[in-house]
């Protein structure tokens, strides 16, 4: 009846908890005999006590058993979990049955187990669950024991009214439970897309530390490097026109590899000297040739247009920044028929970049969504066969990533005559340069380079 397997984190986490049914049912059972007890001893009721009370408790032995054999840890499997709301339906139908079927204003709980299911488990389960639920009503109206009253005194309440009671069950089992499983669903693919995004945040920042590694590595290791220059050149110095040939060989590689580990520190040491300003300084037109020029290679005419008035405005390269331009840039390619235009513009407030593709454009359906999690702009023919594409979550890690920046977006479709996709960034010019002046100016703050260039010590 349970499963007890772990294997599967992801879809476990979305299965119900036991401990949250134990405890929701231990909070029913209070309130049924509390209602029993209350209508019976306090209001002289002539209700069926003796019966009531064995149908509550049942679901007590139910919490018990459960309690005992599961760990409160323990998360049920779908078909455990609909058995166990299908009995809490089942008993509340019993107990109305003895206590005037669905005269009682008590018989719209029948909507809690199919709100709980709503939230919890897949619209199959939530769907045979309300249809138990309706038809248990359905029998409660045609067939119950009379509703307890005040000694001789009748309560018989009209049958319009009960089918007016049947009806609100009805209408209330589906409107509960299509809203509850809608919101529960947004929630739980918002939370698996915010997941994503913190992936791909964590991988950019894993980049970043090695970068700051090497460099630290290249500063340490020249001490030593250039222990070893030294050692070998005067090894050779001593040694000279006698040395052995296998000797001096291997003194005339040792050199050749030293040199070769100077080389390669150079290189590193020279992009930290950097970072402090070319390379993580880059002006818009820098930044929109470092998107194109990686995709000239594939066929499409990669149409660049950068103009604007005034000086031409500089940003810090921030990693999420242009990956999330990338994947745009990716994205028009791939829908594009023949040609992707990217325009760049600024002007004294203004930073500006459209990516425009002559393909179909986003369908309708899709682009009141476009840019949420999970919401694909990809049609089935074009969702790769690898479990990473078609998720719709491409473009909405793009678009977190840029808006982060500042940046508002919008995605719409081209008008006639014109077709495809477009795409428009735009972010206030003091917002694009914000960071880029900081390391522009040498008393901002910024973090030295390790060491320079011209400072390795080889």
């Amino acid at each position: 009846m349970f499963d007890t397997s772990q294997t599967d984190p992801v879809r476990d986490a979305r299965h119900l908890r036991l401990d949250t049914l134990v405890r929701l049912r231990w909070l029913a059972v209070a309130g049924q005999g509390a209602a029993v007890a209350g209508a019976h001893l306090g209001l002289g009721l002539p209700l069926p006590f003796g019966w009531c009370f064995l149908v509550v408790a049942a679901s007590s032995w139910l919490n018990l058993t459960l309690r005992i054999r599961y760990p409160a840890s323990h998360r049920l499997s779908d078909d455990a979990a609909v058995l166990l709301l299908a009995f809490d339906i089942i008993q509340l139908a019993a107990l109305l049955f003895l206590t005037g079927g669905l005269q009682n204003p008590f018989a719209l709980l029948f909507l809690a187990p199919v709100l709980i299911s709503a939230t919890a488990l897949p619209p199959a389960h939530t769907l045979a669950l309300g249809l138990l639920a309706v038809g248990l009503s359905t029998m409660l109206a045609l067939v119950y024991r009379p509703l307890p009253w005040f000694a001789g005194e009748t309560l018989e309440l009209p049958f319009l009214y009960v089918s007016g009671v049947w009806t609100a069950i009805l209408l209330g089992t589906a409107f509960t439970g299509v809203y509850a499983w809608r919101v529960a669903e947004e929630a739980r693919q918002l939370a698996r897309a915010l997941a994503a995004t913190e992936l791909v945040l964590a991988r950019e920042q894993h980049l970043s530390q090695l970068d700051g590694l090497a460099a630290a590595a290249a500063h340490e290791l020249g001490t030593p490097l250039a222990t070893i220059t030294v050692v070998a050149k005067e090894l050779d110095r001593q040694l000279g026109p006698s040395a052995n040939p296998s000797v001096a060989e291997d003194l005339a590689l040792l050199r050749d590899q030293v040199e070769r580990c100077r080389g390669i520190l150079a290189k590193l040491t020279s992009l930290d000297a950097d970072q402090g300003g070319f390379i993580e300084t880059i002006t818009l037109s820098h930044l929109v040739e470092e998107l194109v020029a990686p995709q000239r290679a594939l066929g499409i005419v990669l149409d660049v247009i950068t103009k604007g008035e005034g000086p031409e405005p500089a940003c810090r390269r921030n990693p999420g920044v242009m990956f999330g331009l990338g994947n745009i840039v990716d994205n028009a390619i791939d829908f594009a028929e023949s040609c992707v235009s990217i325009e760049a513009r600024w002007s004294a407030d203004r930073v500006t970049l459209e990516i425009r593709d002559d393909g179909p454009g986003f369908a309708p359906d899709v682009l009141l969504r476009v840019g949420e999690p999970y919401v694909s702009t990809r049609s089935a023919a074009k969702i790769g066969t690898d479990g990473g594409t078609g998720l719709g979550l491409g473009l909405f890690i793009a678009k977190t990533l840029i808006e982060r920046s500042g940046a508002q977006l919008s995605l719409t479709n081209a008008v006639d005559p014109s077709t495809g996709a477009v795409v428009r960034i735009g972010w206030a010019r003091h917002i694009f340069e914000r960071e880029a002046k900081g390391l522009r100016n040498p008393g901002a703050g910024g973090a030295a380079p390790l060491t320079q260039a011209s400072g390795v010590p080889i």
